[in-house]
């Protein structure tokens, strides 16, 4: 095994330790120890180009979600019998992953050719605050737009339940319960007319293969995101588009929205972007900004990683006017919000 998997395989486990997955940060170490050379999969890890890690392709992700995959397929009684909620011994659970390795090799080799997608829902307890925020003050139906959407479950966030204060939104088996720090945004009633999301490789959640693949990357000790995930997935019925994201974007803000709010959002996604896109899609939003009007706002909610910790950054950038808004912070996972925005944008 080459020095950089096995570090790659270390970083992550100590990133799944620190978002409250034992099991995978377990998993990751043992395949660090036993990773096989003569197999396919390890060839072909051998000769992967360009950063391998949490940062990069995430190729450790990769590989525990094919075993997943395999669990949740019910495809080796055997792999599964050591995944959560059985319990195994360490020296089981070793030999259990490499026979693994062995005899789904073709398989694995498949998998690992598309990146992590995560959908993770409880980013949308950010959402649905900054919705209620923006609501209060225009009262007008929202227009999404969002990028990096991959699946498109967080663009259902109206349909969800955040579960904060006296609650804000349907009913729903999508319940978000993040720890939530600060004064309660407004609560006022939010209409979505439309919805709309770009992502380089999208996923449909009708399909059954992409809802699997949707499932394998969530950690298989966190029942309780592969629970809300699933709901999510039935929720799900916005229209995700093939495509760049700032060539779709510059396509969608040539289109009037009178007297509807267009929200364009992303959660870590835009990271991701190179930074030549980076720098067009801010020229994008910043000109078309300069045409909004109170009948036709634009908004911009970010949620991704900056150079500070803990968690990700939240900002909002909102025209007529161009107000610069500090909503907070936010655990990747959403697991808590750290809230700052003011009680009102007026």
């Amino acid at each position: 095994m080459t020095a950089g998997l096995v570090a790659a395989f270390g970083d992550q486990a100590g990133h799944c330790e620190g978002l409250d997955s034992p099991f995978m940060a377990r998993l990751l170490r043992v395949l660090a120890k036993t990773w096989p050379t003569d197999t396919a999969l390890a060839t072909k890890c051998a000769t992967f180009t360009g950063d391998i890690g949490p940062l990069g392709h995430s190729l450790p992700l990769r590989i525990a979600s094919g075993l997943h995959a395999l669990v949740l397929q019910d495809k080796d009684a055997v792999l599964s019998a050591v995944y959560p909620p059985n319990e195994a011994e360490d020296a089981t659970f070793a030999t259990t992953i490499l026979k693994a390795l062995y005899n789904h090799d073709a398989f694995l080799c498949d998998w690992i050719d598309n990146a992590p997608q995560t959908n993770e829902v409880r980013r949308s307890a950010v959402l649905i605050g900054a919705a209620q925020l923006l609501a209060a003050h225009f009262d007008i139906p929202f227009q999404l737009s969002e990028l990096g959407a991959s699946a498109g479950l967080n663009l259902m966030f109206d349909h969800f339940r955040l579960q904060i204060g006296n609650g804000y939104g349907p009913a729903s088996d999508v319940t978000l319960t993040p720890e939530w720090r600060g004064p309660m945004p407004p609560d006022h009633s939010t209409t979505v007319a439309e919805r709309r999301g770009v992502d380089l490789n999208p996923l449909n959640t009708k399909d059954a293969a992409d809802a699997l693949r949707l499932q394998a990357y969530l950690w298989a000790d966190q029942t309780d995101r592969i629970t809300r995930t699933r709901a999510a997935i039935a929720l799900q019925n916005a229209q995700i588009d093939q495509d760049d994201a700032i060539a779709w974007l510059q396509q969608r803000l040539q289109s009037a929205w009178n007297a509807r709010l267009h929200l364009i959002f992303h959660t870590v996604a835009w990271q991701y972007f190179p930074e030549a896109a980076q720098e067009r899609g801010r020229a994008l939003i910043e000109a078309a900004g300069a045409q909004a009007t109170q009948n036709a706002p634009l908004a911009w909610l970010s949620y991704e990683a900056d150079d500070q910790s803990p968690g990700a950054a939240l900002s909002l950038r909102l025209w007529p006017g161009d107000l610069h808004i500090n909503l907070g912070r936010a655990d990747f996972h959403g697991r808590w919000v750290d809230w700052k925005a003011p009680p009102s944008l007026t």
